[in-house]
């Protein structure tokens, strides 16, 4: 059995999101990062990292959102193409994800929402760097439904992080082709199915 070592935030939605689209059985195991708990010595064993998501198959350890969502299609033999030019611009735009929106919105983030005193400097320079990307985004979809294409980890992998984008920077106008994929992505049952249950399953941790 899998099991999934994750948390609600865009990273920790990816793995929950793939895992329902390729109907694969898992078990969940919520690490709430508010309370240190990524930083346990029985979760640095699975990443020694200490960030989620985490997952563990048959012994196996996979830590790094997009290597899970890697291995998780290797392992159905979905949503990643064994060769060729598809499989080719699915890792692009997962690896555009991975060293692009996710580390710039979340140092905007930080520096906008988290740090005691503002530094416009930060601030100003991960914003525009967001927007930029999220522009480069909305640039690709404009003549197709998905990144690579067909659907595939691509947009798995970018889908939280464009709408985090889309809504936190209040950009949704300006990128209409962006947040129609967005729309599109949030009305697949498989990826509601996952975030229902991650949301629920912190809803009764809190409880």
């Amino acid at each position: 059995m899998i099991e999934l070592f994750t948390w609600t935030t865009p990273n920790g939605e990816k793995p929950i999101i793939m895992l329902e689209e390729c109907g694969l059985d898992y078990d969940l195991h919520l690490i709430d990062i508010s309370a240190g708990e990524q930083k346990k010595s029985d979760f640095l064993a699975i990443n020694p990292n200490g960030k989620i998501p985490a997952l563990v198959d048959d012994g196996i350890r996979v830590f790094e959102s997009g290597a899970i969502l890697i291995y998780l299609a290797e392992k159905s033999g979905r949503f990643l193409a064994p060769s060729g030019k598809a499989r080719a611009e699915a890792l692009a735009w997962t690896f555009f994800q991975a060293g692009g929106t996710g580390p710039m919105l979340g140092q905007w983030y930080h520096f906008e929402k988290a740090v005691p005193e503002k530094i416009p400097y930060a601030v100003e320079r991960y914003r525009e760097e967001s927007i930029r990307l999220l522009s480069v985004l909305d640039g690709r979809l404009g003549d197709r439904d998905y990144l690579a294409g067909e659907f595939s980890i691509a947009d798995i992998m970018n889908y939280s992080w464009a709408v985090a984008g889309l809504d936190g920077l209040d950009v949704r106008e300006r990128f209409p082709a962006l947040s129609m994929w967005a729309g599109r992505m949030g009305g697949r049952e498989a990826l509601a199915r996952g975030l229902d249950r991650l949301r629920s399953a912190k809803g009764g941790l809190r409880a």
